[in-house]
């Protein structure tokens, strides 16, 4: 074994069995401090999804862009620690500051402090000086009340956003471009990182203009008169939709592809793109795209044959539609792989039956196990009403379409995968593994 290689400490499959225990102790312990309803703070689902989302962006740019920089010498769990404070802070610092002050000065839509000092004195709306002098409205009234609604939180909806298309577009420059254009080069950190970033966070904000913003003229063209100033969105006519979730179904399949990449596919099957970067980053990523929205579009033509009659619940929930839910439940459904295909790879080492981990049997060998164990995730979560008993979503307290409608698993799973991610990338997988030298 090479000297400085991670061993698991007690060995497989028993490292992985008591690492799944303690990230479930920790993330399910965490949650009911923080988010569960029954609990002392009680913050699910906003704020709370804003903050759980935007601290696994920042620490991925902490770890997989600026490499841990400047505490990557530190022993651990010092290392973990202090990491763990500076993305806190980080988070803090880029929601507060850089979204809600910085962006919020021209755009109010991405700042919900701005939102609701618009609204402060009860209501608001716009006004305007004519060219006699005259004061003119613009626009509908909106209420406070309407802007910090739990079902609201517009402005936190927003970023929340930014981070799902940076779920995918920041990691994709690392896996499938290989760094490049910033690597291969004789950068050091933390210029090389920064680099990264920026070149990164460019294709960010074409995504999130394309894909995203568009929805957000739409509702705040019902909101506040017609919207001008941004577009509504293009793709009504090809999901059956104009809300959001149309992104989110195969946006979040692409993010589950392009990860099992990294993690149980150990790079395969781009590794057999024989071509120079960036060719092959585009096609991988094309590849990516295609496979993400056919993934996506099959759960959305075959779901409604397991799901109960959603009539009731979607009239219950201000008359919603049923095309909607089914690209949302198409990313909740992909988040339940989420936990197997993290687990398999950082803590079960990739185990399989076969001698060779990286041969196409063992491939496809770890792809359907995922896939079983999320199809038995997605059973314990709707079925068994873990949602319920486990987390205090009171809307699955009811039958089975109101727990499908209202269960909001993708937000357990990636709460869950918060501690799986802070071991592998700030502890280096302390206490669970050691150092052979």
């Amino acid at each position: 074994m090479a000297a400085g290689e991670l061993k698991p400490k007690w060995g497989q499959p028993l490292t992985g069995i008591i690492s799944f225990i303690v990230f479930t102790g920790i993330a399910w312990g965490l949650w009911y401090l923080l988010s569960d309803p029954r609990g002392p703070i009680h913050s699910f689902p906003y704020p709370f999804v804003l903050y759980l989302a935007m601290m696994i962006l920042v620490g991925l740019w902490q770890h997989m862009f600026l490499g841990d920089w400047p505490f990557e010498n530190i022993p651990q769990p010092a290392r973990g620690i202090i990491e763990t404070i500076v993305n806190l802070g980080l988070v803090w610092f880029v929601i507060h500051v850089v979204f809600y002050r910085i962006l919020g000065l021209g755009f109010n839509f991405l700042s919900q402090s701005n939102l609701e000092a618009l609204a402060a004195g009860g209501s608001y709306i716009a006004q305007f000086t004519d060219a006699a002098g005259a004061v003119a409205t613009c626009g509908k009234e909106i209420v406070l009340e309407k802007l910090v609604a739990g079902s609201a939180r517009y402005a936190e909806r927003a970023v929340v956003c930014f981070v799902l298309i940076g779920f995918f577009s920041y990691p994709f420059i690392t896996i499938l471009f290989g760094k490049w254009p910033v690597r291969p080069s004789d950068l050091k950190q933390p210029a090389a990182g920064l680099a990264e970033f920026a070149w990164a966070s460019l294709w960010t904000m074409i995504f999130y203009t394309v894909l995203i913003v568009p929805f957000w003229g739409l509702l705040y063209g019902k909101l506040f008169g017609t919207s001008i100033g941004l577009n509504f969105p293009w793709w009504a006519n090809i999901g059956g939709t104009p809300h959001v979730h149309w992104v989110f179904g195969w946006w979040e399949w692409m993010i589950v592809l392009l990860f099992m990449t990294a993690n149980v596919w150990r790079m395969k099957p781009w590794s057999a793109i024989n071509l120079p970067q960036p060719w092959k980053g585009l096609v991988s990523f094309f590849i990516i795209f295609v496979l993400g929205y056919a993934i996506a579009l099959t759960l959305v033509k075959i779901a409604p044959a397991w799901l109960p009659d959603m009539t009731a619940a979607l009239e219950h929930n201000n008359k919603d539609s049923m095309v909607r839910f089914l690209w949302y439940h198409a990313a909740e459904i992909a988040g339940m792989t989420l936990i197997p295909f993290l687990m398999w790879h950082h803590y079960f080492d990739d185990m399989v039956p076969m001698d060779d981990k990286d041969s196409w049997a063992a491939f496809w060998f770890r792809t359907l196990g995922v896939g079983i164990a999320a199809v038995v995730l997605y059973i314990f979560f709707y079925y068994i009403n873990f949602g319920y008993w486990g987390l205090g979503n009171s809307h699955m307290a009811h039958d089975i379409a109101e727990r499908l409608l209202h269960g909001e698993s993708l937000i357990w799973n990636f709460w869950w995968i918060i501690p799986l991610l802070w071991n592998e990338w700030f502890f280096h997988k302390w206490p669970f593994y050691s150092h052979e030298h």
